[in-house]
């Protein structure tokens, strides 16, 4: 009897060790193979670079379309741009500008 106590109470103080052992086991896991893990760093890396760059894209485009409503707004309005876009959206011209039309399948 004396020997199973002994044998229990040796068992007992490893206990803690290998739930130790089991939790760093279970973290150095993900670390290496989870979501945000060592292995897919790059592919993030990789991803905000190109977010990064359509960021910039979009912004560039915004300040061009801001421009645009600047003048086109009531405090300032452009007639060159006004003209233009008349041009583009409606496809009306002034009577005195020379026309040349071209086919679709030409540009």
């Amino acid at each position: 009897m004396a020997d199973s106590w002994r044998v229990l109470d040796r068992t007992l103080t490893y206990i803690p060790t290998a739930i130790l052992a089991v939790l760093i086991s279970y973290f150095a896991f993900h670390a290496v193979t989870g979501d945000q893990s060592l292995l897919t760093a790059r592919q993030r890396h990789a991803t905000l670079a190109e977010d990064e760059a359509e960021l910039k894209r979009l912004r560039a485009e915004r300040a061009g379309l801001e421009r645009q409503v600047r003048l086109l707004g009531d405090s300032s309005l452009s007639e060159d741009l006004l003209e233009e876009r008349a041009h583009v959206l409606l496809g009306f011209a002034d009577p005195r500008d020379y026309v040349i039309r071209t086919p679709a399948n030409a540009r």
